[in-house]
């Protein structure tokens, strides 16, 4: 029996916001608060319970917001302060909160921290920060940056290196150092008592990292680290916390979310977005393979029953660095809106607090490249340049861009056929899909049979019905590409069935239909030896 917390963001169903991609009111071609305020009604309709933010500090960009240089400021180019405060008064008065984005694992290399740690080794701030002197007049050792080259940038003027785990504008911080958590704490602080509803953390599981063992993810610190600052900030509120954990099995994430560890609320694990790459030495994100639908039953299955009453679990496919799924999984062509629905009913109906990535809610899909010039993502320009001097061809890297890159799910949202989709008067910074002539908001919302009103339906599903946040989950036998489950919750049992192919599947159950509570098209009224269409989707009471 699941020990309920009975928290408001376990039946909760968050939306995230990338600002730059969302809504421009100024012509410049880059988002900015006042549009996201413009779309609150909107947001409001679908029946979000929060709003997970991107970065909207103070920026130069290198790696768009998450580059911070100000925790206490607002890029320029999503407006004012005083737009924040009123985007969370606004976001309040629908009883939608704003989680804030916190990236404390580095800040901006232009952060008045690090301007100050660089004037030199006496430096109060210096030790805010991770540097090391050479080693036989080379880097410290082999550590690798995310964004591809060694993760140490020398320092011509001191002759140390410092650590960048990401860009070398993104230096680590040193939590260590008692008083760079101290100040992270009062940031924290600063923006609770402006009533965000809580904060998405940024790679935390590095903040614990061992440079010298070469240890990144869970360094034996970390938990530590997240129990003060728990006990400092968030823990005194009704507010949630997801951990951005990539390495994350189902003990670790136990570690973070069992309530009676006083860390965080649950985690983001990626096990099973890395079920179409290669694994083994050398091999990256970019390196691709098919997916098997085996091991997606397999790893999301495991989630949904490993954590017991000791952790909780976020759901997702979508976010700003991936790809959209139904681009990468699913059928973006043929079957766009069927394999968009397929998806958003086998999540939304699993146990955990789902997230939606602006666009997904309306069937957005990748928009594929044909030469380096058209990205703008720092990651993939990085990669391409790293792999052209590894001999790759330009094709292959292209095709790994077009599948993975994060600059997918960073084309501007699509409102409506005008130019641009609605998003901006102005020159988009990012292109816009051509495809925003179909597929649009106020497409989606004339439609009574658009993704949209899937996604509204099922937000209103897991609101109205405790099994779905609370049932015990079972998985079904069937054929390969059919993804079954049950939940059951006190006298109560629910059936899902998706075919997740472009081809007719066998689907039996001597479950008698009681009622049928979503579906993508048409749900026989018996399901004894029925034959699923492809990408068919149902939910049902038996």
């Amino acid at each position: 029996m699941t020990v309920k917390q009975n928290k408001w963001w376990q039946s909760a169903v968050l939306y995230q916001i990338y600002p730059r991609s969302f809504q421009d009111t100024t012509g410049t071609g880059v988002g900015d608060l006042r549009g996201i305020i413009e779309r609150l009604e909107y947001l409001e309709k679908l029946g979000i319970n929060a709003i997970w933010l991107s970065p909207v500090y103070k920026s130069p960009n290198d790696d768009n917001g998450y580059d911070i240089s100000d925790y206490e400021d607002i890029m320029e180019e999503f407006g004012t302060m005083a737009d924040m405060d009123e985007l969370i008064e606004e976001a309040k008065k629908r009883d939608i909160r704003i989680i804030m984005d916190l990236v404390v694992n580095h800040t901006s290399d232009e952060h008045a921290w690090f301007v100050e740690a660089k004037k030199g080794k006496d430096n109060p701030f210096r030790d805010f920060y991770v540097w090391r002197d050479p080693v036989n007049g080379e880097a410290p050792n082999d550590m690798e940056s995310t964004f591809s080259g060694s993760a140490w940038q020398f320092d011509e003027a001191s002759g140390q290196y410092y650590l960048h785990l990401f860009s070398k504008k993104q230096p680590d911080l040193n939590w260590e150092n008692e008083t760079v958590r101290n100040k992270v704490n009062d940031m924290m602080n600063f923006w609770l008592d402006k009533g965000v509803g809580g904060f998405r953390m940024d790679v935390i599981d590095l903040i614990g990292k061992i440079p010298d063992e070469k240890i990144t993810g869970n360094g034996p610190k970390l938990h530590d680290y997240l129990k003060e600052m728990n006990k400092a900030t968030f823990g005194n509120h009704d507010v949630m916390t997801v951990g951005e954990t990539w390495g994350a099995t189902p003990e670790i994430a136990k570690m973070y979310s069992d309530p009676e560890r006083h860390e965080l609320s649950m985690v983001f694990q990626f096990e099973h977005i890395g079920l179409d790459q290669e694994h083994g030495e050398g091999k990256h994100k970019w390196d691709l393979k098919p997916l098997e639908m085996k091991d997606l039953k397999e790893v999301l299955s495991k989630w949904q029953t490993s954590l017991g009453n000791q952790g909780w679990n976020s759901l997702f496919w979508n976010n700003h660095d991936l790809p959209r799924v139904i681009s990468r999984w699913g059928n973006d062509q043929e079957y766009r809106v069927e394999s968009a629905k397929a998806f958003a009913i086998l999540l939304h109906m699993m146990k955990g607090t789902p997230y939606i990535y602006q666009g997904e809610e309306i069937g957005m899909t990748n928009y594929p490249v044909s030469s380096i010039d058209e990205v703008e993502d720092i990651e993939s320009v990085n990669m391409y340049h790293d792999r052209i001097s590894q001999g790759f061809s330009k094709e292959e890297i292209i095709t790994s861009i077009n599948a993975k890159g994060r600059d997918n799910a960073r084309t501007p949202m699509q409102w409506n056929t005008s130019e641009n989709g609605g998003f901006t008067t102005g020159t988009p910074w990012l292109h816009v899909n051509p495809n925003h002539q179909e597929i649009n908001v106020e497409a989606a919302l004339a439609d009574k049979n658009s993704v949209f009103y899937t996604y509204q339906k099922l937000i209103q599903l897991r609101k109205d019905h405790p099994i779905v946040v609370w049932g015990e989950y079972e998985l079904q036998e069937t054929a390969d590409k059919v993804f079954s489950y049950k939940r059951t919750f006190e006298d109560k049992t629910w059936l899902v069935v998706a075919n997740l192919s472009d081809d007719v599947q066998e689907f039996t159950t001597e479950d008698v239909v009681k009622n049928i509570l979503i579906e993508n098209m048409t749900t026989p009224s018996s399901l004894v030896n029925i034959k699923l269409n492809p990408w068919q989707a149902f939910s049902v009471e038996i």
